[in-house]
């Protein structure tokens, strides 16, 4: 038997959320709707789901402050979120994605591409089949790539997805300089999440990890090129 998937949709269009239940539900997707983020955020508490479809345009607490809220909470920090919205203009996407959702999709929308959208980030941020790679620590700064946390001088920093996947990516290649391109092509199907904004999660990335942002010690700026990740802290 098929895994079934469990899903929230917190959106406040009764009519919708009968819609995505009924499609999904076709598709080994179970689906529970909360109205408002409030209750949404209750239900994500009581009972964790494996994904959450947030509308933006929600009454009394929209959809930003509850993706802000997820992300600032330790225990639903790494839930993947797939945002839905009427709203389409760009800096709404990008409000939302550098927020930490993992993918966007504005409404109308084909149910058929919201469900290829909800499998494909949950591939995205289930753990990898392959044995994980071991521990990274450079200065104070320790990363275990297999249970995908990050402290530093042993305090733990709460990372979205997208930024762990950032920082992985150039920890990964520790001591070379990659270009924004090569670190766009290395986050392929992160869901355009870093397209035009590697230097916004950098910046981020820098005041989670760095005791000066301005002077970083593990995320080097190389000037006309890209970013290194230091082997060695200064």
């Amino acid at each position: 038997m098929a895994h079934r998937i469990s899903a929230l949709l917190i959106d406040d269009d009764a009519r919708l959320g009968a819609l995505v239940t009924e499609y999904l539900g076709k598709h080994d997707i179970d689906v529970a709707v909360a109205a408002d983020g409030p209750r949404g955020l209750s239900a994500l508490t009581k009972h964790r789901p494996e994904l959450v479809l947030l509308d933006l345009m929600l009454p009394g607490m929209d959809g930003l402050e509850v993706c802000r809220r997820i992300r600032a909470t330790p225990d639903l920090s790494g839930l993947p979120i797939i945002m839905l919205t009427a709203k389409g203009e760009d800096v709404d996407k990008v409000v939302g994605l550098e927020l930490g959702a993992d993918d966007y999709l504005a409404k109308p929308f084909n149910p058929r591409e919201l469900v290829a959208r909800v499998r494909a980030v949950l591939r995205r941020t289930s753990p990898a089949t392959t044995p994980p790679p071991p521990k990274l620590r450079v200065g104070r700064l320790e990363i275990d790539f297999a249970a995908r946390e990050v402290t530093v001088s042993g305090k733990r920093r709460v990372l979205t997805h997208h930024e762990f996947e950032l920082l992985a990516t150039l920890a990964r290649a520790a001591g070379r300089v990659l270009t924004r391109e090569q670190i766009l092509d290395a986050l392929k199907g992160q869901a355009e999440a870093f397209d035009r904004s590697i230097d916004v999660h950098i910046a981020k990335l820098r005041a989670k990890l760095e005791a000066d942002p301005k002077e970083p010690r593990y995320i080097k700026t190389v000037r006309g090129i890209g970013y290194m990740f230091a082997r060695e802290a200064d």
